[in-house]
């Protein structure tokens, strides 16, 4: 009886090691951009400028593709001079400050009989329609502003701008060429940070969460050791993959060496590590118990 007590904490003992093991052992997988956007024109046109070349680094808000917008350009000017101009509404205003003139003289000449209560009704009715007229020019002239301002936004959109701090992936239309609308232009990627998508074994999942650490190991070629960087788990599936028995964990880590992506690495979990060693050594005091 004392052999088989002795057997069965012996095999807690081994089974909580092989799981501390299973958990320490590195997980491979392959880098890939934090960001890979392929950006478009919503509305068709020739290509104008292209500003950049594959390769290139580009920062945040940087002008890459120009539509000619020529036509679109002098309608923007047409527009603009429209909005600008006051003329309309100045003279409605000129008009309405005589009527309420006009009014003010009769209601004088009313009161000393010199003028009838029609005439004043209908210099009345003069200013009130003044007063409209105004309203109608400053109306007009508010609709001449949204017009240009749609028209503005209409140009802006002839030009694409980089949404990222990154490179210049590929450039698939050149100066002079058409462009449909929504046809692939330019292809940027933002490799620093770069990110892997990890098959982590379910067992090695244990408790990790976003925003644990992760230690990221690079091989930079034969005859070189590996270099290790520290990394960040920025996702955790909620559902794993039967076949596989695995669950998808998405790591970040920094690229400042600017490694291409498409890297194997191989990724550990110093949070997955403790926790199977927080149950190991429950299972071996357990075990330990007579």
């Amino acid at each position: 009886m004392r052999t088989l007590i002795l057997l069965l904490k012996l095999t807690t003992v081994v089974a909580a090691a092989a799981a501390t093991a299973a958990a320490q052992e590195p997980v491979e997988a392959i880098t890939r951009p934090s960001k890979d956007v392929t950006l478009a024109f919503v509305r068709p046109g020739k290509i104008a400028k292209v500003l950049v070349e594959d390769g290139q680094r580009v920062t945040e808000g940087q002008e890459l593709v120009v539509l000619d917008d020529t036509a679109e350009r002098i309608q923007l000017a047409q527009l603009k001079a429209q909005a600008e101009d006051e003329i309309r509404v100045r003279a409605a205003q000129a008009q309405l400050d005589q009527k309420k003139v006009d009014l003010r003289k009769l209601e004088d000449a009313l009161r000393n009989g010199g003028a009838t209560t029609m005439e004043v009704e209908h210099a009345r009715l003069d200013v009130t329609i003044s007063q409209l007229s105004l309203q109608l020019a400053s109306f007009e002239q508010q609709q001449a502003k949204l017009k240009h301002d749609e028209a503005k936004a209409q140009v802006d959109r002839m030009r694409l701008t980089s949404p990222l701090v990154g490179t210049v992936q590929h450039v698939h239309k050149q100066r002079g060429e058409s462009a449909d609308a929504l046809e692939k232009v330019i292809r940027l990627v933002q490799i620093d940070p770069l990110k892997a998508d990890v098959a982590v074994p379910r067992p090695q999942v244990g408790g990790l969460k976003v925003g644990d650490a992760a230690e990221v190991e690079f091989d930079d070629g034969p005859g070189r050791p590996p270099v290790r960087a520290a990394g960040k788990i920025t996702f955790v599936a909620g559902v794993g993959d039967a076949a596989s028995d695995t669950v998808t964990v998405t790591v970040e880590v920094p690229n400042s060496p600017a490694r291409p992506a498409g890297q194997k690495v191989r990724v550990s979990f110093p949070a997955a590590v403790a926790s199977a060693a927080t149950a190991s050594d429950r299972k071996a005091a357990k075990g330990s118990q007579p």
